[in-house]
Order: C-alpha cells, then structure tokens, then sequence
C-alpha cells in the first residue's frame, strides 16, 4: 500500500490532521510521519525546510496535516539578556527570544558558560520555536548566503 505523500508546504490554520515535531524533527526533507489520528505518510520535499508552527504538509490527496511544536526539555535563561543573548549567539546557538527570557536547548556546556556570566537558569519543558537566520527564514547554515 502506497502512503499518502506530502511534496510541499503551506501556511494553513484549517488542517485535518496534525503531526507534533520537536525541534529538530522539523528540519526535514525526506521522511515517513504519523499524523495524531494514526494515519502514516510520506515527506518528500525539494529541500530540506525548517517547519514552524502554522506550517502545513499537503497531501497528494489534498488533505492538510498541521505541524506543532512539541513539548521538550529547555533552559530558561534570565539576568542581563543582552549580554548572554551574545553569548549564545556568538556560540551559533539556536535561541527563543522573548522580553523577559531566552530559551535554549538544555547543554551542559552552555549552562556552565551561562552560570559563570551570572545568569538565572532554570530547568522548563515547553515548545521550542527559536528565531530564525537573519538572511531568510528558518534555519541557516554556514555563511553562505
């Protein structure tokens, strides 16, 4: 039996299904999904894509499946946001960004760099949704843009 097949992405709020995907999960081009209904289908983009929340896979058949941010372990990070969002920033690091905190992937690198800075750290389980590269949106590797 042939899987439903989704070959791009689209932007949608009305879906008919949805696939929960954490970070890394939704940096993908080729790959076999299940949707929160049970239904597996197939991924088979151009090119590798960064998915964000209100991303939608399309099926062949037309039906759209809905991307969410999963839940997953995370380091909350307060103090002087300016000075440690370099920090991390200097380090390539992916980083959620909000008035009164940032939030990063939990490594026990960063939370030593990060204590010895002076900042707050905080264990959290939440969706994380990182900023994008400042050339485009989602991900960006390298310097080539």
């Amino acid at each position: 039996m042939q899987l439903p097949t989704a070959r791009s992405i689209t932007h949608s709020h009305h879906v008919d299904d949805h696939v929960t995907l954490t970070y890394e999960d939704r940096f993908l081009r080729r790959k076999v999904l299940t949707t929160e209904k049970g239904e597996r289908f197939l991924v088979d983009l151009a090119q590798t894509t960064s998915l964000g929340s209100g991303d939608s896979f399309q099926l062949d058949d037309g039906r759209l499946v809905g991307v969410v941010p999963a839940s997953e372990a995370l380091l909350e990070v307060t103090g002087d946001l300016t000075r440690l969002a370099w920090h991390i920033g200097n380090r390539h690091t992916p980083c959620q960004i909000a008035p009164d905190r940032l939030l990063i992937q939990n490594d026990h690198v960063l939370r030593d760099m990060l204590g010895k800075l002076g900042a707050t750290l905080r264990d959290v389980h939440e969706a994380f949704t990182p900023e994008g590269g400042a050339y485009g949106h989602g991900r960006t590797h390298g310097h080539s843009h």
